[in-house]
């Protein structure tokens, strides 16, 4: 069988591979990226599902249309209006199957083989995965703990005509839970604006803050090819799939529009109204507190133990919110070879090497506190920093 160069070339998602190891019961994953199942409001839902089949009947079960379900469009308008002081209309947002579908289908309208993305280095490995099937070049561009490195973003930019748009997940990025900071937000403002490429900010994250003030996105509302990327997946359910594009540029919509057409019609109807009626009949602030304090606690426990249980040449970051921790282990160390060891002593993380373009065996690492207990995070840390200790200790000998 010949199969195309594209899906050839595309690598698999290495989490996704990995999860399937790491789920057996006595191993400590800290691998996924996965929201804490005690977040999921199953009783509110199931009351809702009941209430919505009563109140729309066949509505739910019948095919939609493609731009999605009209009132949860107006329930996000109103949203980003009232909290960042924007003026979305329905017409500017399209329903995805989770924010995953909008970055497939924004390549496969924008991005002809070899034409360039700038993606943040390093990067968010399922936008990577996504990006991989329209056979793009990638330009990487650091990302430091105060965002993108602006002047290797002008520099990018000014000297590859061919770049077609930007990716960027500026609140507690995945893989770093870097968020940032605004006066990084305006400098990125200032180059990007003199230049005719799209400017995607992938925010699934944002409202998981528990720490600091939130901060104005870099393009939605003042630049002409903004998107704004968002989800019900963190503060709601990932099983769901309902995620959104916002754009005020009619004609991208329009052709990410088709792009959907021809992928699935639409987003599962079914879901898009029960998410509604439940964000309009439910504290969703009290609900999202509830997360973000969890998560809070989960967080601090893992920066406790990485403190107390790794050597201190081991550099990580201290997010405000979000989901991941990333650490930088010795310049020499290589995370694949560390996570063998780590999984013989049944503990898991994700290597950093899915998450650039093109490097391997880096020294990097990501971490995940949302799904475990802080009493399984500091054992799981613990088990970590045991390993680090024999491995550096190894490159001393």
């Amino acid at each position: 069988m010949m199969y195309s160069q594209r899906i050839l070339n595309t690598p698999s998602s290495f989490i996704r591979n990995i999860l399937k190891v790491t789920s057996a019961e006595d191993v400590i994953s800290f691998a996924g990226g996965l929201p804490n199942p005690i977040s999921f409001p199953i009783n509110a839902l199931q009351e809702t599902i009941n209430k919505a089949i009563e109140a729309h009947g066949p509505k739910m079960f019948q095919y939609s249309t493609t731009e999605g379900y009209l009132p949860l469009r107006q329930y996000i308008a109103d949203k980003y209006n009232n909290n960042f002081g924007l003026t979305i209309e329905p017409e500017d947002i399209l329903i995805t199957t989770g924010s995953q579908q909008a970055l497939e289908m924004i390549s496969q309208v924008l991005i002809n083989k070899g034409e360039g993305i700038v993606v943040e280095e390093p990067g968010y490995l399922g936008a990577l995965q996504a990006f991989s099937l329209t056979e793009p070049t990638f330009y990487p561009v650091e990302l430091s703990e105060e965002g993108l490195n602006v002047e290797q973003l002008a520099q990018t930019l000014q000297n590859n005509p061919t770049i077609k748009f930007i990716y960027t997940v500026p609140n507690f990025q995945n893989p770093t839970g870097t968020t940032y900071t605004a006066e990084n937000r305006e400098a990125i403002y200032e180059v990007v604006k003199n230049y005719d490429v799209v400017l995607i900010e992938d925010d699934p994250y944002g409202e998981l803050r528990w720490n600091g003030e939130k901060l104005p996105y870099i393009g939605a509302g003042r630049l002409e090819n903004s998107v704004l990327l968002g989800s019900f997946s963190k503060i709601v359910t990932p099983g769901f799939r309902i995620g959104y594009m916002i754009t005020k540029n009619k004609e991208l919509l329009s052709h990410v529009n088709t792009a959907k057409q021809a992928t699935d019609l639409h987003t599962n109807i079914f879901s898009q109204i029960v998410i509604h009626e439940y964000l309009t009949n439910n504290d969703l602030i009290t609900h999202i507190s509830k997360i973000t304090d969890l998560y809070h606690t989960q967080a601090s426990a893992m920066l406790e133990a990485i403190e107390k249980y790794f050597p201190k040449t081991v550099k990580y970051t201290k997010p405000d919110g979000g989901m991941f921790i990333w650490v930088t282990l010795e310049e020499g160390l290589s995370a694949l070879d560390l996570f063998h060891k780590a999984m013989e002593e049944k503990v898991a993380f994700v290597p950093g090497d899915p998450f650039y373009t093109n490097k391997s065996n880096v020294n990097t690492l990501r971490l995940n506190y949302t799904n475990s207990s802080p009493e399984i995070i500091e054992e799981g840390i613990k088990r970590l920093g045991k390993i680090l200790y024999e491995v550096t200790a190894k490159e001393l000998v």
